[in-house]
């Protein structure tokens, strides 16, 4: 399948989303089973107690949960927050949140405590930055001032008129949370959902198709990519492959080569797995601390990776590149952003 195709569907009465550009699958989501909170989520919480060590405090939310926020200084035991969960729990442990609020949708994201009007960077035209700037000013006129608002790219090629009924949106309901700050620990907006995530952030640029059938991930191939990413092991060009594989404390990946085990074939091999490690990891649902034990390769040749590498996780976002060990090892941490795939498709896709 060619171009940039959204497909969704609907399996074991779960919503699914696909991204495939070109055939090949670039973004993934899939609803839990379970009533879980998902990122994006926002709550009023109670302030418990902090954890000095650890450099932050646990707050309570509603029925029974907790959250972790790293921060400290200005909040204390008791006092009601809004917080916004940034990613899953880890088995045993809290919800991870931040007080740093994000009301995102299609065209606009308003920024509580971050005031000012932007345009994405990547809308270069200058009079559909000024039609853009004009929108913004309209839409923020008389806001709180606390209110900060971001247009994004996909404004490019939007009618003015979804802009503008964006803007209008996410700017009323930041004003309604921020003002709800009175009670017991309660969830106020919920985590977007597979098909919402897919509307909101995947469709810049336009697709060429949107496929909605039901029964479409299997019409297209969706559910066997899905199930080799249950696998550890991705081959890769060459004849070579890596295993990624998970355990309580990190993410080991291992590169192979194959039955060319030269010097050049394994820079080949390492680059074309420092290529693909970011969306493997990203559709995977894998962050935290990352080990990568890279085929053999001189030292000279680890500075070619070390631009593979960065360019690779450029885009990623909250990734730490800490680079190599002493024992030759390649370590970064990648912020956890999404629920295990492992937890979410198995069974549905196996």
């Amino acid at each position: 399948m060619k171009g940039r195709v959204v497909i969704l569907d609907e399996i074991a009465e779960r919503k699914c989303a696909a991204l495939l550009v070109d055939g090949r699958l670039e973004e993934l989501s899939i609803d839990p089973a379970d009533d879980v909170a998902l990122p994006g989520a926002i709550y009023r919480a109670v302030a418990d107690r902090p954890m000095k060590g650890q450099g932050g405090i646990f707050v309570k939310l509603p029925l029974g949960q907790t959250g972790f926020l790293r921060q400290i200084s200005g909040i204390a035991p008791g006092q009601r927050l809004l917080v916004q969960v940034t990613g899953p729990a880890e088995a045993g442990k809290a919800l991870p949140v931040t007080t740093r609020l994000l009301f995102k949708s299609r065209f606009a994201i308003v920024t509580p405590d971050a005031p000012g009007l932007n345009i994405s960077r990547k809308i270069k035209d200058e009079e559909d930055r000024a039609a853009l700037s004009a929108l913004a000013t309209e839409g923020m006129a008389g806001a709180d001032e606390r209110l900060g608002l971001i247009l994004r790219s996909a404004c490019a090629e939007a009618e003015e008129d979804a802009v503008a009924e964006d803007i209008a949106a996410m700017r009323g309901l930041a004003e309604a949370v921020l003002n709800d700050l009175t009670g017991e620990p309660e969830l106020l907006v919920e985590g977007a959902v597979a098909h919402e995530i897919a509307f909101r952030d995947w469709l810049d640029p336009v697709p060429d198709e949107v496929v909605t059938e039901s029964g479409s991930f299997a019409h297209h191939g969706v559910d066997d990519l899905v199930a080799a990413l249950l696998d550890a092991k991705v081959v890769l060009p060459g004849g070579g492959n890596m295993m990624i594989e998970t355990t309580r404390a990190l993410v080991a990946v291992d590169v192979n080569t194959g039955a060319d085990t030269s010097p050049a074939a394994s820079l080949k091999l390492n680059i074309a797995a420092a290529r693909d490690l970011p969306r493997q990891l990203r559709l995977r649902g894998l962050g935290g601390q990352i080990v990568i034990d890279f085929a053999p390769i001189s030292k000279k040749d680890r500075a070619i990776l070390d631009q593979v590498i960065k360019a690779a996780f450029k885009a990623e976002g909250e990734a730490h590149l800490a680079g190599w060990t002493s024992l030759g090892l390649y370590e970064l941490t990648r912020r956890r952003d999404r629920l295990p795939l492992s937890a979410l498709a198995t069974g549905l896709f196996e």
